[in-house]
């Protein structure tokens, strides 16, 4: 018999936040459905190609036609008359399989750093309106902190946090500090 007091148990959801996050996972779900549906057909066909290539499916065909040709090519398979002895056509056709497919891949691989870009700026987006919130916040609570006659500690530093943020001097910063 087990103790309930030793299991861990999840954090209770707050009231309201579970809707708001499975709003917010449908909105995704929505959103990344609807991105598919307007892919081209040629990124579709690359998508598919690609998945398929970079699937253990795939090694294996790969390794019994591989497998199969060379054995058939040595001369081990006594009903089959070598037809690439010297395996020129075998590497022919790799390396042409090979250009197409990093050719897929980068097609998909362009279309995923697209998306990743889009995701990237959205954050960022969210992120300096939440800055901002939070800026307009610490000034109202400070504000109501002078009103009441609340000491604060540290107001140098409160005065700071009331400023909003500069993307371009954060910017500018990350670059002086990159080139040091």
């Amino acid at each position: 018999m087990t103790d309930d007091r030793t299991l861990t148990h999840p954090a209770p959801r707050p009231p309201g936040m579970g809707s708001v996050l499975e709003r917010n996972l449908r909105r995704m779900r929505e959103r990344r459905a609807d991105e598919e549906k307007h892919a081209s057909p040629s990124q579709r066909l690359s998508d598919r190609i690609t998945s398929f290539a970079g699937s253990m499916t795939f090694v294996g065909l790969h390794a019994v036609a591989y497998g199969v040709w060379i054995i058939a090519n040595l001369g081990w398979i006594p009903t089959v008359k070598p037809f690439d002895p010297s395996f020129v056509i075998l590497a022919m056709e790799a390396s042409v399989e090979a250009i197409f497919l990093s050719t897929f891949v980068l097609i998909s691989q362009n279309r995923m750093m697209s998306a990743a870009a889009r995701q990237s700026d959205l954050d960022l987006q969210i992120n300096l309106l939440a800055e901002h919130e939070l800026t307009r916040l610490v000034a109202l609570v400070d504000a109501m902190a002078q009103k009441m006659g609340v000491e604060v500690v540290g107001r140098d530093e409160l005065e700071e946090i009331k400023q909003d943020v500069s993307p371009e001097a954060v910017l500018d910063q990350l670059d002086a500090d990159a080139h040091e």
